[in-house]
Order: C-alpha cells, then structure tokens, then sequence
C-alpha cells in the first residue's frame, strides 16, 4: 500500500499550519535586529523558563522522539534511564559551578573562558573542536527526521536527499531571520509539541491492545522489557548506573557546560540567577522526559506482539538505520488516527528544527564571534557582522545537509550521533576544566592535551567501540586532556608562568 495512503488531507493541513507558522514566527522575530548580540543572544532577556524548555527540546531532538522508543524496542528496554540519571546530575553541578562564569562580561560563547586563560589559540582550537563536533551531530539528527519524512513524502531509496535538502531548508527558514531570539521560543513551543505527541501515544496505544494497560504491561514484564536497573560495572553495553551516573553526568557536564549548541541558550539569560533557573528546570524535566519515550517504545513492542503483521513491511537494516529506528514511524503512519497523524509528524518535525535550528545558530556564532571577528584587523561595524553572520549560517546549513547524507555509512543512529560527540566533548571539557583551574599560562599544554585526547578518542572509535560503550568517551577524553596538558606544562619550560595577554 502506498504510502500517501495513509495521509488524509486533514493531515496534510496540520503539517501545512504548523510550517507556516514557525516560518512566519522566525520572520517577526527578525524585526529590529541590528547586531549580533541581538542574533546571538537575543539581547539577554530570554525568560529563564523558556530558556529551560529551548535546552531540553535542542539536545532531544528527533533522536529522542524515534530514537529511544527504538532503543526500548529493542534489546535495551528502560535501562538507557539509568544514562539519564547522569544527565539530570550533571545540570545540577554545571548551575551551580559554572553558570556564574559565563555572566562575567559579555561573552558569545564558553571558548572565551579559553582565551581568558590561555589566549586566542587555545579559543580557536576549542571552537574548531566544537564546529566539528557540532556539525558531526547536527546533521545526524537530520538524518533521523529525514526517516520518517522519506516515509510520508514516498520518495523511493533515491529520495533521502531530497528529503535531507527539504527539512534542512525548513529549519533554516526561521533561524535565519529572526536568530536565536526566534529560535529559543520557537523550541519552547516545540518542546510542548513534542511532548504532547509522546503522551498522545503513550495512552492511545494501549487502546490497541486487547485488554488495555494491564495487557501492554504484562506482555511488557513476561518479555523483560520493564527491567531498568543494571548495579554490574562494565565499560561496554548493557548500560548500568556506574555507566550513568559516572559516564552521563562527565558527558552532559561537556554538552552543556563546553559545547556551544547548549551555552549559547543559557547566555541568552539575563543573569546567573535566571541561567541557574533555566539548567535547573531541565534537570527536572529530563529524567521524565525519557522515560516517557522510553514506555512508548516498551508499548510499541507489545502492541507488536499481538499485532505482529505491519501495513508497511519493516525495512531491513541497511546502513544509516537499523530496523527497529522505523518502528515508531511506521506505527503513526499507519496505526494513528487522522489528525493526530498529522500532529505526530509534526512533533517529529519539532523535536528535530528545534535541534538543527540551534545547532545552525551555535555554528554560525562560533565562527563568527570565535574566527571571523577575532582575526578581522579592520575595523567593522555591527551591520558587517551581521551579516556576515546570516551568511555562515547559509553556509553551514550546505555543509550539514552533506553530513547528513554522508550519515547512511553508520549502523545505528542515536549510537552514532553520541558515540561521534565523545570524539571531541572530552577534550571540549577538560580544557575547559584547565581554563578555570590554572585560571593563565601558555597555550601550548592544553591545545597538545587536546589534540591528543581527540586523536586517541578516534582510535577507540575505530578500534575499541564494542568494548567502550559511549556514555565514557567522554570522561576518557577529559582525562587525557588533563594528564597529558600537565605533563607538558611540567616539562617544557616556561608554559607554567606565561599569561594570556590577548584574548582575540
């Protein structure tokens, strides 16, 4: 049966309303705008609550939406919440910490913490680690959406581009204009969408099931998909808590503590006080959060097991996807009534802007305020800037879109997404850590403490992912960044006692 099948026009008019409106917002939101404080950090007077939703729906995504039910579908069942444990921990430690940092002075981005210690070198090579790693995940997460999209659109195996080229597009419309002031409500509105459409399936599956909740349940418990605590120290997969609260409390102390997709958000607070508030509230939301997609994963296995035939065959695993990521798709096409179809597309297509939009808007302002502005030796105006800034931006949305067709190489989406973020957030992270600690000193220890936990986080990549799992890459990064900056700084004399005079 084909696919447009499925759709009626109410569907269509659904997903038609919501487009126009995030592409009308972004154009409001654009009004006035005259620097690139205004783009960048939406003139700090983002309410901290919208703030707090924006971070959430920024680091979910389209990844949370049909990744993590994938993920409980299968093998792993609830147990990935035991890695959101960290998560959660993590928020805490970086409000009370580090936040007061980011407040003092007008600062873009957390690489401006690097050359207030060490100087521009040290800035550039933590924000050249960040555009990689940035991009590496921003265009991950439009593959994913573009699953479902290939799906709904019917576009043959020859189609992802076009479906990549069309979302990314989408996302670009509104972030463009109107920047991450436009950005920031836009993810709260999306945050909300997203949500709804999660607790939208989260009840209305169990009305498939014969026997309701009490049937989802059982059939869930005698397959052990309700199992979630792992107390067995292992480096490798199945997660465990150590996993969790050692390993996803160092990676998010990383992505939201060095990694501008998430910082850029909290700068656009007023204050420490309302930057506290914004991280905080994600902390609360997060745990939540996933387990909410986590059920609707485990509900979704048991729906499958009494409804084992699927109107839409389940494609195999090939590479980019593996099986059980078009699961969750294929049910809203074809089991969700309409309307609510339309809305479920909807909220996948909120989860992954909100995610593709940020990433978009982090990757224009680091290459602007963190290289372009800091190597300029004329004179420029705001206007220059600003538009230098829209242009970027065009330019990183081409580049993602070539990420994002290049991303069918891998197995598993979500896996791959994290697993590529480790290569950089540990090195992100440590030199961070060494910024606040020594607070001056020469560049050169802690860019060669970088370079080389990258080069051996690679190696583990390509050698040693089945034996480490990636909720540690990180923690390993940060720890070689950290031992081989201070036995440099140590051996070669005269890196100790130089101050970064110049901050570029």
């Amino acid at each position: 049966m084909a696919v447009s099948n499925f759709f009626t026009a109410a569907d269509w008019v659904v997903i038609g309303l919501y487009l126009v409106a995030v592409i009308g917002f972004g154009l409001w939101q654009g009004r006035g705008q005259t620097s690139t404080r205004d783009y960048f950090l939406g003139s700090q007077r983002m309410p901290w609550w919208g703030v707090g939703f924006s971070i959430i729906a920024t680091e979910t995504s389209a990844l949370t939406f049909i990744g993590v039910p994938a993920m409980a579908f299968g093998a792993d069942g609830l147990t990935f919440i035991q890695i959101i444990l960290g998560y959660a921990l993590a928020r805490v430690i970086l409000a009370v910490v580090l936040v007061p940092h980011y407040f003092k002075g007008e600062i873009y981005s957390p690489y401006q913490l690097f050359a207030q210690a060490f100087g521009p070198a040290a800035r550039r090579t933590a924000g050249g680690f960040f555009l990689i790693a940035g991009l590496i995940a921003a265009g991950v997460r439009v593959y994913v959406t573009c699953i479902p999209l290939q799906l709904m659109l019917g576009f043959g195996e020859g189609g992802m581009v076009w479906a990549i080229a069309l979302f990314i597009v989408l996302a670009l419309a509104y972030v463009y204009f109107g920047g991450v002031k436009a950005a920031v409500w836009v993810e709260a509105v999306q945050f909300l969408i997203f949500v709804g459409g999660g607790l939208f399936t989260l009840f209305f599956i169990p009305t498939l099931i014969e026997g309701g909740w009490n049937a989802a349940l059982r059939i869930a418990g005698e397959g052990g998909k309700l199992h979630w605590l792992n107390l067995d120290f292992t480096l490798a997969k199945p997660f465990n808590l150590w996993m969790g609260l050692i390993g996803g409390t160092v990676f998010v102390m990383s992505s939201h503590g060095a990694d501008q997709l998430i910082v850029q958000r909290v700068l656009t607070c007023g204050n420490v006080r309302a930057g506290r508030r914004a991280l905080i509230l994600s902390a609360v939301l997060i745990v939540p959060l996933f387990l909410l997609f986590l059920l609707v994963g485990v509900l979704l296995w048991a729906y499958y097991q009494a409804h084992p035939e699927m109107p839409i065959p389940l494609p195999e695993a090939r590479p980019g996807v593996s099986k059980n990521d078009y699961v969750f798709p294929i049910f809203i096409l074809t089991e969700a009534p309409p309307v609510a179809r339309g809305f479920l597309i909807v909220a996948i297509l909120a989860a992954a802007m909100s995610s593709v939009s940020a990433g978009l808007s982090a990757l224009a302002s680091v290459f602007t305020m963190d290289f372009y502005k800091g190597l300029s030796r004329v004179p420029r105006d705001e206007a220059h800037y600003l538009r230098f800034s829209k242009a970027s931006m065009l330019l990183w949305a081409v580049l993602l879109g070539a990420v994002a067709v290049l991303t069918k190489e891998v197995t598993s989406v979500i896996n791959a997404a994290l697993a590529l973020s480790g290569l950089t957030n540990g090195a992100m992270l440590g030199g961070l850590i060494l910024s606040l600690w020594w607070r001056r000193g020469s560049p050169v220890p802690v860019i060669a403490g970088m370079l080389t936990a990258f080069a051996a986080m690679v190696g583990i990549y390509a050698f040693l992912r089945q034996a480490i799992a990636w909720p540690w890459f990180t923690l390993i990064g940060a720890t070689i960044t950290i031992t081989v900056a201070a036995v440099v700084r140590r051996c070669l004399p005269g890196t100790g006692a130089a101050v970064a005079r110049v901050t570029g």
